[in-house]
């Protein structure tokens, strides 16, 4: 069964005849009259009585009829559907995230809503090499990651670049100095996360400064209060995810350098429709703030 013989067979029912429902479709009479005979032969069932004079539906062409406009008005949706995700307005845009700063992400879904209302975005939260990974094996269109440089085998855009952050003893002599080069706090102890939880940012602030490894870092909050508490002297480093943490007996400093660079990890190759569609937004939300 082909959607032309379903096509034909409707435009006979409501045309009343087959040089009617001919002209209708631009064809001859005689692809009308074969069109509906191989329905009918597939079928195995007249679906038109014919005389000399009328055409008129059968028993089983009058019960047909529905299911045949049923079928022919769902493939005209999914051409439709098909349409629209070639264009990026419909589908599924899969995009491994990053946390913060700010709304920004937020903002950026936002503005995806907006010029698309019909495209899903399926957000997955992974580790930067997994998030890597899996938009090298086609599991993900695109990740948003951090503090990453290279990525063999995928594209890497720049977007944005945020300050980095150092927490110490609110009663250490750099607590009170303005903005900190990280070199300042080369002498004092560092709580630094293993390399294999986040190697990129990992990277980024050995090669930026040489400090003595200091007590574990046992996640950001943990290590405020150690850092607030101990006797012994040390300092972690962080960057803003949702707002900067006010833990007692601890200074926050921004720190001049290194900067932390968020980038869009992509396929090498020109982007899929959905794609497109997120760069737009992209693009939409760092123009807003622009002044």
């Amino acid at each position: 069964m082909e959607l032309r013989q379903l096509r034909t067979f409707v435009a006979v029912a409501e045309e009343g005849g087959f040089g009617r429902a001919a002209a209708r479709l631009g064809v001859v009479q005689s692809a009308v009259s074969r069109q509906v005979a191989r329905l009918e032969e597939e079928w195995g069932t007249p679906l038109f009585e014919r005389t000399t004079r009328r055409v008129r539906l059968s028993g089983a062409g009058e019960r047909l009829l529905p299911e045949a406009r049923a079928v022919l008005a769902a493939a005209g949706r999914a051409a439709r559907v098909a349409a629209d995700i070639v264009a990026g307005e419909d589908g599924v845009l899969r995009l491994g995230g990053v946390h913060g700063p700010g709304d920004r992400l937020d903002r950026i879904l936002a503005e995806l809503t907006a010029g698309a209302p019909g495209l899903r975005v399926a957000l997955r939260s992974l580790p930067v090499t997994a998030r890597l990974a899996a938009v090298r094996a086609g599991e993900l269109d695109a990740a948003l990651v951090r503090a990453v440089d290279t990525a063999p085998g995928l594209a890497l855009l720049p977007l944005w670049t945020d300050p980095l952050y150092a927490a110490l003893p609110q009663d250490h002599p750099l607590a009170a100095e303005p903005p900190l080069d990280i070199a300042q706090l080369a002498g004092l102890p560092l709580r630094l996360a293993p390399r294999g939880e986040n190697p990129p940012f990992h990277d980024l602030v050995t090669s930026a400064v040489r400090a003595p490894a200091g007590p574990p870092f046992t996640g950001l909050r943990e290590t405020l209060t150690a850092i607030g508490t101990d006797r012994e002297p040390s300092w972690t480093v962080f960057y803003d995810v949702r707002g900067l943490p006010a833990p007692p007996r601890v200074a926050v400093r921004p720190l001049t350098r290194p900067t932390v660079t968020t980038s869009l990890a992509v396929p090498p190759g020109p982007p899929t429709p959905q794609l497109r569609e997120l760069l737009r937004a992209l693009r939409a939300t760092e123009d807003t703030r622009r002044p």
